[in-house]
């Protein structure tokens, strides 16, 4: 695998912090491969996070956030002392504990969870307040020899 040394952007950014964390621990750790997942990008603000865990309740899957980041884990406590636990003759359902963690953007949450034929999937929103959206600041000028000041607006904002 090739390793790319992130400190030369050390050094010219300052309050990327997290930024420069999540690239340095995408580059130096694999993608486990179970359970497979799909992400869809539903709309603008709209996403969608698939699991496939087949042999898993809802109860022994667990869905955190914590610092924009998303850790789905899933653990089944087998108890083989139980006599009424099945014998299985060949096991080709995985059924092993996971956890799998995904970063989210800033004011990206987790809107719904549902389990439903052996899929998990997870609904993400982007809900930007309206203290982080852009606004459109107005101009004051003066204009020449009348000492009166007005004010002009050059329109709506929009949203990016």
């Amino acid at each position: 695998m090739r390793t790319v040394d992130f400190t030369p952007l050390y050094r010219s950014i300052v309050g990327f912090d997290r930024l420069a964390d999540m690239m340095d621990s995408a580059t130096k750790t694999e993608a486990p491969g179970y359970p497979p997942y799909n992400i869809q990008h539903l709309s603008e603000d709209e996403y969608l996070i698939e699991l496939a865990v087949a042999g898993f309740d809802d109860a022994d899957l667990g869905i955190e956030v914590q610092k924009n980041i998303l850790t789905i884990s899933g653990r089944i406590v087998a108890n083989a002392d139980n006599e009424n636990a099945p014998k299985f003759l060949y096991r080709g359902i995985a059924e092993r504990a996971f956890e799998r963690r995904f970063h989210l953007a800033d004011h990206v949450e987790v809107s719904e969870a549902r389990l439903l034929n052996g899929m998990l999937s997870i609904r993400l929103l982007r809900d930007i307040p309206e203290a982080a959206k852009p606004k459109r600041i107005s101009i004051s000028t003066q204009k020449n020899g009348s000492g009166t000041t007005t004010l002009v607006d050059s329109g709506p904002s929009q949203a990016a």
